[in-house]
């Protein structure tokens, strides 16, 4: 099932809402559940919710997978400049946005401190890192790199689905170097070879190869998955979920 609620952003002086899944034996059962936090929470489960009209589909998926787990999917702003100045944690320079100045940080924050612990409160979940997982696409997927980076010991996985990293290359490879990771941290990446072009969609795959480097060095484990004719957008990242869900879990 999925349980709509919503939760102040103090820092921004608004409510957020919650698209909450739980697993389809919640309730007939007293077992614990690991926890995936994912952004863009309007677009993983309905169509009827998603800004395009297609989902990720991550409802139907999860309701016949064989690993149990609980999707907490927290939804940003409905003005995409506000988005992007939200989801990103670092002071950039972007051709589409002009000057970012990120407010990532402010999310972790509530992330961390509202969202998470009323998570753990008030539904049964395995608390500890080891089952805590972040995922964000686009944009987010800048967030989702930054959760095991800036706060290992609270997420252990890491999902960052074409991800806009040619704005952050330079943050993003300092974070890396910067990072203390433990031995257990996964990360995948991917992105398709049809988003923007073919000269802007090899600059992200290097710069993606590159990014997994610098983990590398960090002994995170990393799945680089390139989606041929992916493009960007909910039609094509929802044929990867069997990928990262089976590399999160198993």
């Amino acid at each position: 099932m999925v349980d709509k609620f919503k939760l102040y952003f103090d820092k921004i002086s608004e409510y957020r809402n919650i698209h909450l899944y739980l697993p389809d034996n919640y309730f007939h059962s007293e077992q614990k559940y690991p926890v995936l936090y994912m952004l863009d929470g309007h677009n993983l489960f309905y169509d009827s919710d998603a800004t395009y009209g297609t989902c990720l589909g991550l409802k139907d998926f999860l309701d016949a997978y064989k690993k149990k787990i609980i999707v907490v999917g927290i939804e940003g702003s409905s003005d995409d400049y506000t988005r992007v100045h939200e989801f990103v944690p670092f002071d950039i320079v972007s051709m589409q946005y002009g000057p970012i100045k990120g407010r990532g940080e402010d999310t972790f924050e509530w992330i961390i401190h509202t969202v998470k612990p009323y998570i753990d409160e008030n539904y049964r979940t395995w608390s500890h890192r080891e089952a805590t997982a972040f995922a964000g696409y686009s944009m987010a997927g800048i967030t989702s790199l930054y959760s095991i980076l800036k706060y290992n010991d609270i997420f252990s996985k890491a999902v960052v689905i074409s991800p806009s990293v040619m704005i952050a290359k330079d943050q993003l490879v300092k974070a890396i170097d910067e990072s203390e990771l433990n031995w257990d941290t996964k990360v995948f990446f991917s992105w398709g070879n049809d988003e923007y072009g073919k000269e802007m969609d090899n600059q992200i795959e290097s710069i993606l190869y590159e990014l997994e480097a610098h983990l590398q060095k960090k002994n995170a484990r990393t799945y680089m998955y390139k989606h041929w004719n992916g493009q960007h957008n909910e039609a094509s990242w929802r044929l990867q979920v069997p990928f990262w869900m089976n590399f999160l879990w198993f």
